[in-house]
């Protein structure tokens, strides 16, 4: 997700030269950034390692930039690395990851987050601003099996690292610290874990004067960078 994570209520963008309006991806939201519509040239290649750059551009972003990311894979690991910089102007950025996780044939997964509190959503899932406790189903400090809970929760203050486990495989994603906003998706097609740097509507959000939205603001010159780690083992 790059160059913002999550949603932007309306593809709002407040700016101190104006609002910017986004074209919604997600009506009424723009939804998780460009990166993942546009296409990438591949900078360099190997069988285990790949690195790719892709310019920022569309649904009328104004601020430019361009995105690079680099995957290297081992026998038991996958390294990602993601950045954003060269903006024509000051604007918004936020970088995360979106990986969908199929669910097993047989069995149950178990999701595993240290976090004791999630933001508080409206009916489209936008955050207002507010946070609150960790309740019932939605606490997963303790590794529960998922079974039929129906997650679409924004996880604050998480720390790494956060554990996926099928019947026969365990997944430990190790992440940066300021990729502290973790969002936890379980429709019954599969399972997504979402590191970010940035509550949704961050910028929204920030403008009104909430604290702790994780918004960078990047000027010319100025580079936003994060890095995650994947390790898997038999269960």
């Amino acid at each position: 997700m790059v160059p913002w994570a999550g949603r932007l209520a309306n593809g709002r963008i407040p700016t101190s030269d104006g609002e910017v309006r986004l074209e919604p991806n997600l009506p009424p939201s723009a939804i998780h950034g460009l990166g993942f519509e546009l296409p990438w040239d591949v900078l360099e290649g190997s069988p285990t390692e790949i690195t790719m750059a892709c310019d920022m551009r569309g649904r009328g972003w104004p601020f430019g930039g361009r995105a690079r990311q680099t995957l290297r894979l081992s026998a038991t690991g996958l390294d990602l690395e993601l950045e954003v910089g060269q903006y024509l102007r000051p604007g918004p950025a936020g970088l995360g990851w979106h990986p969908w996780f199929a669910r097993p044939r047989a069995g149950d997964m178990v999701v595993r987050l240290d976090a004791r509190h999630v933001l508080v959503v409206d009916a489209d899932l936008v955050p207002t601003g507010e946070l609150r406790a960790v309740a019932g189903d939605e606490d997963l400090r303790s590794g529960p099996a998922l079974g039929d809970r129906r997650l679409d929760h924004v996880y604050v203050g998480v720390k790494a690292p956060a554990l996926v486990r099928w019947p026969d495989l365990e997944l430990r994603l190790e992440f940066d610290e300021s990729l502290n906003t973790v969002v936890v998706h379980t429709p019954a097609e599969g399972i997504c874990v979402e590191p970010q740097t940035m509550w949704p509507n961050a910028p929204v959000l920030a403008a009104r004067g909430v604290t702790g939205t994780g918004l960078r603001t990047l000027a010319s010159g100025e580079t936003l960078r994060v890095s995650e780690r994947w390790s898997w083992r038999a269960a």
